[in-house]
């Protein structure tokens, strides 16, 4: 991924951008999206303005709109895999150029000064604010962000085939990194994030068993593509027992279905945001120091680190591309399983 700036693109002078900008808003959750005009947002000191090209459809969109995440702020402009270009500058915003393409996260903002920031933890920060949930985000003509949690983009890339490195990409590497060195790697639910890491695993030499809905052929078809070594259904073992599983599927009775694939020593790598209960299950299939723990949110070095490590693999998405105003579709779409890949939104 490349960090120059792109004086060849050139973006329009503040006075030449329009006074107003399409957008898709969350008024209530339970509730579809609605388009409306909103007035064009202002960067304020240390921010930047971007002209979006691409946002992906996340599901944690999908939980925001159905009322699946605590306290939203609302209306809301969901969306936090946004592509775009600086169009206009905040005050004290230095590095960054007109026209340069950038990817804004989910982690919009943090303290800086709480205990989880001063140890490299700010994903855990208990003042941080997130893009699409606190922050209006990319389901819009334009949005303004936080300079320092962008990351610069290259100007190469297809803008929908990389709005979905910035979630699913970025919080499977995170999921991937808390497994370790593990050689056999279990992925439940075979979405974005999945089809992302997927290669990533497999380009590092690992082997990658993939798990998906008995009826869900297509994506083991996918996952076999994308170079899994074994696919079957979620409730099935594995011919081999497995090091490590990440569970990407907001479903709790994964947990202990995982459970039993691993090996002693092994881990389940929790990777949602939301995931309903955990049913209980016997002692016998923890022991032997298997562990189970939670990913949450990400930091900026996991950015910089993935980001770098995609162009070398290089990892390839597989999009749908939807206008801004089928926004209920996309998401209707993710929410009954018929995607493969990621879903993006292109104003």
């Amino acid at each position: 991924m490349s960090s120059t700036l792109h004086s060849s693109h050139i973006e329009p002078t503040a006075a030449d951008l329009p006074r107003s900008m399409r957008a898709m808003v969350l008024e209530r959750p339970g509730e579809p999206l609605k388009a409306a005009d909103l007035p064009m947002p202002e960067p304020l000191p240390g921010q930047i303005l971007l002209r979006i090209e691409a946002c992906g459809v996340c599901r944690t969109d999908l939980h925001l709109v159905d009322g699946e995440l605590p306290d939203p702020v609302l209306p809301m402009v969901p969306g936090h895999e946004i592509v775009g270009r600086v169009a206009a500058l905040g005050a004290g915003v230095t590095g960054v150029g007109l026209g340069q393409r950038m990817g804004v996260p989910w982690l919009g903002w943090t303290c800086g000064r709480c205990s989880y920031c001063n140890r490299h933890q700010e994903n855990l920060c208990d003042h941080a604010r997130f893009t699409g949930y606190q922050i209006h985000g990319g389901y819009a003509e334009y949005t303004v962000a936080d300079a320092r949690y962008c990351f610069p983009l290259d100007d190469t890339l297809d803008a929908a085939e990389a709005a979905p490195l910035l979630c699913a990409g970025l919080i499977g590497y995170r999921a991937l990194a808390m497994a370790g060195d593990a050689r056999r790697i279990g992925l439940y639910g075979f979405g974005a994030a999945a089809h992302i890491i997927c290669q990533v695993a497999v380009w590092q030499g690992r082997e990658v068993y993939a798990f998906t809905r008995r009826e869900d052929a297509a994506s083991r078809d996918f996952a076999r593509a994308l170079g899994a070594c074994w696919t079957g259904a979620s409730d099935e073992r594995p011919p081999q027992r497995l090091d490590a599983a990440l569970i990407f599927a907001p479903a709790g009775e994964l947990v202990p279905a995982a459970l039993r694939t691993l090996c002693k020593g092994g881990i389940v790598v929790c990777a949602g945001i939301h995931m309903s209960d955990i049913p209980s299950f016997p002692y016998g299939i923890l022991w032997g120091e298997r562990r189970i723990v939670s990913v949450a949110n990400l930091t900026r070095r996991d950015g910089d680190e993935f980001l770098a490590l995609a162009a070398r693999v290089p990892v390839r998405t597989e999009v749908t591309r939807f206008a801004l105003t089928d926004a209920n579709l996309a998401l209707d779409r993710l929410r009954r399983g018929e995607l493969q890949g990621a879903a993006v939104l292109i104003p």
